[in-house]
């Protein structure tokens, strides 16, 4: 069973995603937050699996939550826009990924599955220019310590999925499986601590192996 808190300040919001996500044979919602600091409490309470983090919300918002959340579930930010400005900057504070809220029910049902089973949210077309946009402008960027202790291979891994390739084409271009392209990231993230292959795309950025505008 997926246990999923959601954090937004629209209660009629709320409703729609519990209606939706409670029908689901392996999802329940066993919290529901209308701030950060609320989400940040419930989330140490009842330790669900994934957290639909709204950003703009009164009081403590969402991509402080966020920073904010201790270890263990997974956050999707949620956004009124496609490319919402504060969405890298929650991406490099521990996002796995973000949603729009216009997203179909069914996406969205794929969508806490996807980041339940230890995947990252974020498609290879949104990755390109959410990534290109915003990545000039972070702020106190995180560290990329430990990029020297990269093999050759893994180190252009990780700029592979830095430009926002798969697993599969990634292993096209370096002519390799599919599996051995996924244990070159699996090993990448370990040795920098990478939550997710979200965060790996940040530090492919912010180490500058991948600049924006190169995509």
């Amino acid at each position: 069973m997926i246990k999923l808190l959601l954090a937004d300040d629209q209660a009629l919001v709320r409703a729609g995603f519990k209606a939706l996500l409670d029908a689901q044979p392996d999802m329940s919602v066993v919290a529901e937050a209308a701030d950060g600091a609320e989400a940040v409490r419930l989330a140490a309470e009842h330790h669900p699996d994934v957290v639909l983090m709204d950003i703009r919300m009164p009081g403590t918002d969402g991509l402080t939550a966020t920073r904010q959340m201790p270890e263990g579930p997974r956050i999707v930010i949620l956004t009124t826009f496609e490319l919402d400005e504060y969405v890298f900057e929650a991406l490099r504070g521990g996002a796995s990924g973000f949603l729009v809220k216009d997203t179909e029910p069914a996406e969205l049902i794929q969508a806490v599955r996807v980041v339940a089973a230890g995947e990252a949210l974020l498609s290879p077309s949104v990755t390109r220019r959410l990534i290109a946009e915003y990545a000039s402008r972070a702020k106190e960027p995180l560290a990329a310590g430990g990029l020297d202790q990269l093999t050759d291979r893994e180190r252009e891994v990780l700029t592979l999925v830095g430009s926002g390739m798969t697993n599969d084409e990634i292993a096209a271009r370096l002519f390799m499986s599919p599996a051995t392209a996924k244990t070159h990231v699996s090993r990448a993230m370990m040795k920098l601590h990478a939550r997710d292959r979200a965060q790996l795309v940040v530090i492919a950025y912010e180490s500058g192996l991948v600049k924006p505008g190169w995509l």
